[in-house]
């Protein structure tokens, strides 16, 4: 697992295995964490003292994704208030539409603890949003 300042994706699975989230090693640098209640899941990665979270919002054609979509996700009023989209091409003319966040790591500390929780929160909070947002365009 990697380490850096004493994190180590170990102790982040077990801090959010300790609050309630199921928890899986996807490999050496990658958690899938799902929160347990609506059955929504993230991966977390660890690139040095950086922890990447990201879930799928939807996977669509290539060409679902208009000029006004992408006003939609870009807008500074979509109420998306602490993720950021990205597109991804998954292959056969698809694009998935991810919604994610990050938070930098000091010592896996309390400060950091916080941040990684709040940062899964906020990302699980958002993605009920954004999922709101762009589905009627991708219908």
């Amino acid at each position: 697992m990697t380490a850096t300042n004493g994190v180590t994706l170990g102790s982040i699975h077990d801090l959010l295995a300790r609050k309630r989230y199921a928890v899986t090693d996807v490999d050496a640098n990658v958690l899938r964490i799902q929160e347990v209640e609506s059955g929504i899941a993230l991966r977390g990665v660890l690139e040095g003292d950086i922890l990447y979270l990201s879930l799928t919002c939807a996977v669509a054609s290539e060409s679902s994704i208009t000029p006004a979509l992408m006003r939609k996700m870009l807008a500074a009023d979509n109420g998306i208030s602490t993720s950021y989209f990205q597109l991804h091409q998954v292959g056969g003319g698809n694009i998935a539409v991810t919604l994610n966040n990050f938070c930098k790591l000091q010592d896996l500390g309390a400060d950091d603890e916080d941040d990684i929780l709040s940062c899964v929160s906020f990302l699980l909070a958002d993605v009920v949003v954004a999922r709101d947002l762009i589905a009627a365009d991708l219908t």
